[in-house]
């Protein structure tokens, strides 16, 4: 909890400190599209993993550097996580398995911005690491054959305790990504790679990262 305190005042600082030398400020939300890599002994638990739909929100700030080169950064929160949908038949016998983990993250980019203008229209690609740390979360499961459902709902512990916790807080990676500012309106298309194994248990080679795929519509105040 301390950890998840830290980072939340510092990336309220950090967007607060760089808006004062900000070229401009944007509130921006959209679509999440996630999944989760998870693997054990060199066999992978993805195979069936299906793309998790979910969100993101937040502000980040522009901070100019030289020419076409800026610096972005900001806090978001954003959603991490997988979705399963099996159904498996055998001697007339069917078994549906559904489940689905969603997480949420504070996030904070820290994004090298090259920024061209055409015409009315300006046009940017960004590249650089983020660092989240995972807020809260939730996983459910729904088994249903031969007419009966089991299901079942918990909530995501994290921590390093294999023993005691599902994941690991602290996410961090590389983002890439491009958009478009037309009049202040943004569009933007990023795809987060996770590069922290987040997985709460180590042994057996276990690893466990976040892959995002992120489409935002956002406004942009200030700037030329």
């Amino acid at each position: 909890m301390r950890l998840l305190i830290k980072l939340a005042l510092l990336a309220a600082v950090v967007t607060i400190a760089t808006s004062a030398l900000a070229q401009s400020v944007a509130l921006k939300g959209g679509l999440n599209l996630s999944i989760m890599l998870i693997n054990v002994n060199d066999d992978s638990f993805s195979d069936y993993f299906k793309l998790n739909p979910g969100f993101h929100v937040g502000a980040t700030v522009d901070v100019p550097v030289a020419g076409i080169f800026s610096l972005e950064t900001g806090a978001l929160l954003s959603t991490r996580g997988f979705r399963i949908n099996e159904k498996e038949t055998s001697d007339g016998y069917t078994i549906e398995m559904k489940e689905t983990m969603n997480l949420y993250y504070l996030e904070v980019p820290v994004m090298a911005k090259l920024t061209f203008d055409v015409g009315s229209v300006k046009i940017n690609g960004i590249l650089g690491p983020y660092f989240g740390v995972g807020l809260f979360g939730n996983a459910k499961l729904e088994l249903s054959g031969g007419g009966e459902t089991f299901k079942d709902e918990y909530a995501i512990h994290w921590g390093s305790d294999e023993a005691e916790d599902d994941l690991k807080r602290l996410d961090y990676g590389a983002t890439i990504g491009a958009g478009v500012d037309i009049s202040g309106v943004l569009l933007g298309v990023t795809y987060n790679y996770g590069l922290a194994n987040i997985s709460a248990y180590t042994e057996d080679g276990a690893t466990t990262n976040n892959r995002t795929l992120a489409i935002s519509v956002g406004y942009r105040f200030g700037g030329k």
